[in-house]
């Protein structure tokens, strides 16, 4: 233990207290001239603590300066079960998080738990222990139903019986562990690196809730000589589509039954004025600013990422919330070109709005769900693109319209300052994701290095 400790301890005599509901019983006692003291109900339990604080001086054992517990003490109130820990932890947190980050936040403990089992006898299925976790440790949604199922608290009760206490953290081997088991998927594949690090980032914040809960002299995860796998930043130039392309795919949306041609201003959004899906899945009327033809703007409020209903407080699998990197009731301007500003008149033409005022609503009402969009989206690109395209990266995801139309804009010459804006980035994070997709930067570089080196041929 790193902590400060002395062996200057004064105990002295329990006092009474009678105040006007309850009567407490103190122990009162210092250690290094700062004074401690602890109230309990009863007189036997007052007596029983002070017995312990004065054994342990009587040992001659030393008592930590910031608790004011003998060392023993101090060790046997840090042996957490790492489940009850995690628990705890996920409670703390829950109020606080969108629910996407809830939802990470579940799977980064799932791991990090299976990754402190120390025995295998009695042990429940994987598959029971995820979902023990998933569906019910870590969901604080489900905890407020009721007692879990039965399976679900045979699974929970074995596992804190079985996962190591906190304080094995500071073992750098058990450290390791829990960070490689965050880099590999329940189907035993290694995750992707971004994964990884949203993982990891919940993994230090909760070592950090453990400190600051004493159970951990310092972060372990910080202080541990791991290397995460590579992180990917930067889009890949062949998603983008060319607006030649790009409209191919919006007819192609257009002509899928039943629900595309309530979809094409949807993806018109995405490709024209680079929305990311959740925020284009609210756009409302009151939204809109728009002229009968020609340039408009799109005021955006809100954003519903899809997370599923049991990590949100409505019940909803969407939840509205601020912007992506917003506060709270902050809002963003992009522009409409007049291809968007007709796609937004010909919908609201044939379609008008839901009684919540949203433009884009699923099969039979409601929110639009994005299996919705997503299956829409797969079959308008099997039908316009060519076999060779559609085998290739181009336009996977819907959200690659954003990258398409971000990418225009700055191969277009519009300030790197104004297409931050527009989509929602810092500067430094706009030329860092999208610098491989300013075509023409290579010839231009080529032709300086050439002229340099007065060879027009090179």
């Amino acid at each position: 233990m790193d902590a400060e400790t002395s062996y200057d301890v004064k105990i002295w005599n329990l006092q009474k207290y009678e105040g006007t509901r309850t009567t407490s019983h103190r122990v009162r006692w210092s250690v290094a001239g700062r004074q401690w003291r602890q109230s309990f109900r009863t007189s036997a339990l007052a007596d029983a603590f002070r017995s312990e604080l004065v054994q342990a001086a009587r040992r001659g054992e030393a008592f930590v300066v910031d608790s004011g517990r003998p060392v023993s003490m101090e060790r046997a109130e840090r042996q957490v079960p790492w489940l009850v820990f995690a628990r705890e932890y996920a409670a703390m947190k829950w109020p606080h998080l969108a629910p996407n980050s809830r939802r990470n936040t579940a799977r980064a403990l799932t791991n990090a738990t299976l990754a402190l089992i120390t025995s295998d006898r009695g042990r429940p299925a994987d598959d029971l222990l995820r979902k023990a976790m998933t569906s019910w440790a870590f969901n604080i949604a489900a905890n407020r139903t009721g007692p879990p199922p039965d399976d679900i608290a045979t699974a929970l009760a074995w596992l804190e019986r079985t996962t190591r206490p906190v304080s094995e953290l500071e073992r750098p081997a058990v450290a390791r562990a829990v960070l490689d088991a965050l880099t590999v998927t329940n189907a035993g594949e290694p995750a992707a690196p971004g994964t990884v690090q949203r993982l990891r980032g919940v993994v230090v914040n909760a070592a950090e809730y453990a400190v600051e809960r004493r159970l951990l002299a310092r972060n372990p995860i910080t202080h541990l000589s791991w290397k995460a796998p590579r992180t990917v930043q930067t889009v890949d130039r062949r998603v983008v589509v060319n607006p030649d392309q790009a409209r191919q795919l919006l007819d192609a949306v257009a002509r899928e039954k039943p629900s595309g041609a309530g979809l094409v201003a949807f993806f018109g959004a995405m490709y024209y004025s680079a929305l990311r899906p959740a925020e284009a899945a609210t756009l409302r009327k009151s939204n809109l600013s728009l002229p009968e033809e020609g340039w408009g703007e799109l005021v955006l409020e809100t954003s519903t990422p899809a997370a599923g209903a049991s990590w949100t407080d409505s019940g909803h699998r969407r939840e509205e919330r601020q912007l992506k990197h917003r506060a709270r009731g902050e809002t963003r301007v992009v522009p409409s070109p007049p291809a968007l500003t007709a796609l937004l008149h010909t919908h609201l033409t044939n379609f008008g709005t839901g009684a919540d005022g949203l433009l884009f609503r699923g099969v039979r009402g409601g929110q639009l769900a994005e299996s919705t969009y997503c299956r829409v989206w797969r079959k308008a690109r099997a039908a316009s693109l060519s076999p060779a395209e559609s085998a290739s990266p181009m336009a996977r995801r819907p959200y690659d319209l954003r990258h398409a139309a971000v990418s225009t804009w700055l191969n277009a010459g519009v300030p790197p300052t104004q297409v931050a804006e527009w989509a929602g980035h810092s500067v430094a994070v706009l030329l860092q994701i999208y610098a491989k997709c300013l075509a023409g930067q290579e010839d231009a570089a080529r032709r300086r290095i050439a002229a340099a080196l007065g060879d027009a041929e090179l």
